[in-house]
């Protein structure tokens, strides 16, 4: 189960509030997943592409966990993983895309879950 949940992880580059529950927390789950790997120099999906896009850019993605942590506060849902600030360095925004935000768009539009898009 592991290997499948890295294999399709997928940070969303919309925003948080536009995503679906299922999106939100399984997006929430992936982030710390893809942190560990970066900021323990894991091996195993290290050249995944989500992996390499985020290489040398963990202040945007620690922005992008306070941001959904924002949301997941708004939904009611309690926040129990937050992350090291320290380990937080790097480039602060996210401009490299696997799919671009409109594709993205479509993405979810096709899976008809409930995200706002």
């Amino acid at each position: 189960m592991a290997r499948f949940f890295l294999f399709c992880m997928r940070i969303w580059d919309l925003e948080p509030a536009r995503l679906c529950r299922q999106h939100l927390l399984g997006e929430h789950r992936e982030l710390h997943a893809l942190w560990v790997i970066l900021t323990k120099e894991k091996t195993g999906y290290a050249r995944h592409p989500e992996t390499r896009r985020w290489r040398g850019k963990l202040a945007a993605l620690y922005r992008r966990h306070e941001a959904l942590v924002a949301e997941m506060a708004r939904r009611g849902y309690r926040h129990a993983t937050p992350l090291a600030a320290a380990a937080a360095v790097g480039l602060a925004e996210q401009k490299e895309y696997t799919d671009t935000p409109g594709e993205q768009i479509r993405i979810l539009r096709a899976k008809g879950c409930g995200c706002r898009v």
